[in-house]
């Protein structure tokens, strides 16, 4: 009897396991670790941005890595030679379909990735590698800011004159020296509410997945 239920244990386990191994290849299938998607342009700075060529467009992808990850823009048919500096930001101004949020205050936090720089046909491509998907985040215990997630992109004009023409005034913090010009381009809710970096929502609302 022994013998029996033994061997009938063994069956039962070499029944099992190839679906068990099908069910986590099924799970491990379904994390995503490749996303592109598409900055939008600020309507009221549209006129400042464009070139001569069609409408600015902004592809970015970014693809998670072991150690971290790789985030590529691609920005075309923007006036040439504009310069402008990438952040990582809590929230974004525009909604899904590029309009501008009734409800929106501010970006959140916002942390400086890199510059992007157009040629003189309007064109600039730049890559980042660091940690990106899901788990992007800043703290400070000094101003008691909790670890807070930067899942949107964005790119502002680095020059404040360049969006003058379009009625900006002033300043914004958007660049190393803390003088640049307004949003220029920058991602909207899609898959996730929380922006474009979270690759896999979390089922707790608000929440992303590690």
């Amino acid at each position: 009897m022994k013998l029996s239920a033994t061997v009938g244990v063994l069956v039962c386990l070499l029944l099992v396991s190839p679906l068990a191994r099908a069910q986590d290849a099924e799970s491990a299938a379904a994390t995503v670790t490749r996303s592109t998607f598409q900055l939008l342009p600020n309507p009221k700075f549209l006129s400042c941005l464009s070139g001569t060529k069609g409408t600015p467009t902004a592809k970015v992808t970014v693809v998670e890595g072991d150690l971290n990850d790789t985030l590529t823009l691609s920005l075309s048919h923007v006036k040439p030679n504009l310069g402008f500096d990438l952040f990582t930001v809590q929230r974004t101004n525009l909604l899904s379909k590029g309009t501008v949020d009734p409800n929106f205050t501010n970006f959140g936090l916002a942390w400086y990735q890199t510059d992007v720089q157009a040629n003189k046909q309007g064109n600039a491509r730049v890559k980042i590698q660091t940690i990106l998907v899901d788990q992007i985040f800043g703290f400070d215990p000094d101003v008691s800011l909790t670890p807070t997630n930067t899942f949107h992109v964005g790119i502002w004009f680095n020059n404040p004159a360049d969006a003058t023409a379009c009625g900006f005034t002033g300043t914004t913090s958007f660049n190393g020296d803390h003088n640049a010009g307004p949003n220029a381009m920058i991602s909207v809710p899609g898959a996730s509410a929380l922006g474009p970096l979270c690759l896999n929502p979390s089922n707790t609302p608000g929440e992303c997945g590690p």
